[in-house]
């Protein structure tokens, strides 16, 4: 059946079903339900789930932990921790110390008089359910006592036994009804799986029958160690975003989680203790979350728990297991990485408008940061498409990659210049950067995808077509005035789109990218990193803004922090060659030619910007450097490729009279070295002068009038050998 369209915040909610504005499922009352072969919108999300976010690969590599024999687990004498004892009734402090007085475990509340007891009801060797033998307490959950047993009927198999603490209370019995009834009906990979459960006593106490999960939790390993690194703390995210991600789908919220809940087993990351679990329709009533994870108790009272408060748990979560990450001898090569690993779990535990909306959009940014981290320490690119961005086909370069012209020669600044690295201008720049994608909800949707122009000019024209307001369209109106170079309009246009989008405006990240490519056609590169880091905040996981921050690093001269921003791009995808020239160019700032060369030699073959790669290489080999002239190995090295290149005649004989002019100008003597045909097999400065100055006669027949042919034969005279007399 097809579902109809619902709306929340004047918007309409898209297919995972939850609002991207206040995070609450709005769902039909009657949803489609899994059909028999396993079909339907919620199990094809936990498919999608387990298999991308926590499968046996990603769990692979975590470190091995040891397992402890579970029966070394059990308390010689349990003893419920003072601090959360609290009356099941009233909800005062019962059973505390106090003036001299030791704790007492069993009594009667002094504010309400319900009676408490906080000892363990079960004891070792006590058979429940005619199936169970208890060995003893091994632990304590927020509602109660856990304890170990063996199964009778499968040969002793160890499980767990889980009860309630003052069963007396309604309270606690009605959240443990909903914790049975929960865990009967989950079955997903990282949440605890339920077997059974049992009613036992005088007055029936509900025991829970769990599988025991052999391993440590977060918090043992918190405290005993050993500490996590950077890409395991990704890895325990993606596992508890997959399990969350399930409850969500089901309609459910977890409500406690923090690393006591998390167990690393021996064979999967699982999420325990689903006590606290309760409806996303029904987000108030009585909360046992833990203190320091929970949502702020402001933000509860106003919207109550939801999707986003179960976020803010796992961004604390993550964070105190980052605190704790071991310090290695490569952290500074993935301080990229790390970088955007703390802006995901900054925006998990920001004000509730700005955290993320639901567990999927969370593990989609830890996922890209993973693939980041990964690549920045083996250098092997992880490249996945993004969702956000299109690539464009420009590259972030001004020349550096390109043949020059004859205007090389005409300007008189030719001999032995340096080498202009082919950064960009601010506006030039803004232009070649990547585009958001079109949000496919938009009226003009359509319609853009079917325009097409040759140019900004044309394509204003095309816009102006549709007829309809629209954002998108006031967006790329934006981009075509930025292109051509009109700041003014192009902030009208911005202004236009930012109007259509209301109150939203001011977290829009699409606004925030087009505030940035602005400020940049206007020239204000620190404006404009501003901007493009308000989509970095948002998007922590996404390419195109670190490409853009590393760009508005370039302009400002800061060249530490572009080469960083330009290294986790590259290295994560060696399609992003605007990338690797803006590294190349921070390479040759600080490295020296060598590294420079290197990483453009890594340019694959199949990427359109190939060609221009290979012809900065011989452009970079030739060329003088703020560090000196170039080597004759360098020389040489530029003669044997530029045979290689796939140039036309006319591009060629430029880029040979370039190499044959930097080979005459840097000889300084030393000769006799193989330049090969190009330079000669044994290079000597009168048969450099020979070869230069055929190549300049070769320029000269290409001239455009009468005074470039003058100039250029000019300059063949003034290299050509001397004639002996």
């Amino acid at each position: 059946m097809t579902a109809e369209t619902v709306w929340c915040h004047g918007q309409p909610v898209g297919p995972i079903g939850f609002c991207e504005v206040c995070g609450h499922r709005r769902v039909p009352a009657e949803r489609p339900a899994a059909g028999p072969g396993g079909s339907g919108p919620a199990m094809e999300s936990t498919r999608r789930s387990v298999e991308f976010w926590g499968g046996d690969a990603d769990f692979q590599s975590l470190p091995a932990i040891e397992v402890p024999d579970p029966e070394k687990l059990v308390l010689a004498e349990p003893v419920y921790p003072e601090r959360l004892r609290f009356c099941g009734g009233c909800g005062a402090p019962v059973g505390r110390a106090y003036a001299g007085q030791p704790a007492f475990a069993e009594g009667f509340c002094e504010n309400c008089g319900l009676p408490f007891s906080f000892l363990p009801k079960l004891t070792r060797g006590e058979r429940i359910g005619d199936r169970y033998d208890v060995l003893g307490c091994f632990a304590h959950g927020g509602l109660g006592w856990i304890y170990l047993a063996t199964d009778t009927a499968l040969g002793g198999q160890h499980v767990v036994l889980k009860g309630v603490i003052n069963s007396g209370n309604a309270v606690r019995r009605a959240l443990a009804r909903v914790e049975r009834d929960v865990l009967v009906r989950l079955d997903h990979p990282n949440i605890v799986r339920i077997t059974d459960f049992v009613e036992h006593g005088a007055e029936p106490d509900t025991y829970l029958v769990m599988e025991y999960v052999g391993g440590r939790s977060l918090r043992d390993l918190l405290r005993d160690g050993p500490p996590p690194r950077v890409e395991h703390v990704v890895v325990y995210g993606r596992a508890i975003l997959a399990a969350l991600d399930y409850l969500h789908g089901e309609g459910l919220l977890y409500c406690d989680m923090s690393p006591a809940n998390v167990i690393h087993g021996d064979k999967r990351v699982k999420v325990i203790d689903l006590g606290a679990a309760r409806s996303i329709d029904d987000p108030a009533g009585a909360s046992v979350g833990t203190e320091g994870f929970q949502a702020p108790a402001h933000e509860i009272a106003r919207h109550g728990l939801t999707v986003r408060s179960d976020l803010h748990a796992v961004g604390r979560t993550l964070q105190v297991l980052l605190e704790a990450a071991s310090e290695d001898p490569g952290q500074d090569g993935v301080a990229g990485g790390l970088d955007s690993l703390n802006r995901v779990l900054e925006r998990a535990v920001a004000p509730f408008e700005r955290r993320f909306a639901t567990a999927a959009e969370m593990a989609e940014q830890l996922d890209g940061v993973r693939r980041e981290i990964l690549s920045l320490r083996d250098e092997r690119p992880r490249p996945v498409p993004s969702a956000l961005f299109e690539d464009t086909a420009e590259l972030l370069d001004d020349g550096l990659g390109a043949v020059p012209g004859l205007d090389h020669w005409l300007t008189g600044d030719h001999a032995g210049g340096r080498l202009a690295l082919g950064l960009p201008g601010a506006a030039g720049g803004a232009g070649r950067l990547p585009i958001p994608r079109v949000a496919p909800d938009d009226p003009a949707a359509a319609f853009i995808a079917a325009a097409g122009a040759p140019g900004p000019h044309r394509w204003l024209g095309k816009l102006a077509m549709f007829g309809e307001r629209s954002v998108e369209i006031a967006f790329a109106e934006t981009r075509a005035q930025v292109a051509l170079g009109e700041p003014g309009a192009a902030a009208h246009a911005l202004a236009a789109a930012e109007e259509l989008l209301g109150p939203e405006a001011a977290r829009d990240w699409r606004a925030a990218w087009h505030h940035g490519l602005l400020a940049l056609a206007r020239g204000n590169a620190e404006e404009a990193a501003a901007a493009f880091d308000r989509v970095h905040r948002s998007w922590p996981g996404e390419i195109a803004p670190k490409l853009a921050l590393g760009f508005c690093a370039e302009l400002r001269g800061e060249t530490g922090l572009a080469e960083r921003c330009y290294r986790s791009v590259w290295h994560r995808d060696h399609a992003q060659v605007s990338a690797a020239f803006g590294l190349a160019r921070c390479h040759l700032r600080s490295r020296g030619r060598d590294a420079a060369v290197a990483l453009l030699d890594a340019v694959p073959p199949i990427s359109r910007h190939y060609d221009a790669a290979r012809i900065a290489t011989v452009r970079i080999r030739a060329a003088r450097l703020p560090s000196g002239p170039p080597s004759g190995d360098d020389l040489a090295d530029a003669a044997r490729r530029l045979p290689e290149l796939y140039l036309d005649r006319e591009a060629k004989d430029r880029l040979e009279a370039l190499v044959r002019e930097a080979a005459l100008a840097g000889l300084d003597g030393r000769e006799g070295w193989d330049g090969g045909e190009l330079l000669g097999e044994r290079v000597t400065e009168r048969g450099l002068r020979t070869l230069l100055e055929r190549s300049l006669r070769r320029l000269a027949e290409r001239a455009r009038d009468r005074d470039e042919h003058g100039v250029l034969v000019d300059l063949a005279n003034s290299v050509r050998p001397r004639t002996r007399r």
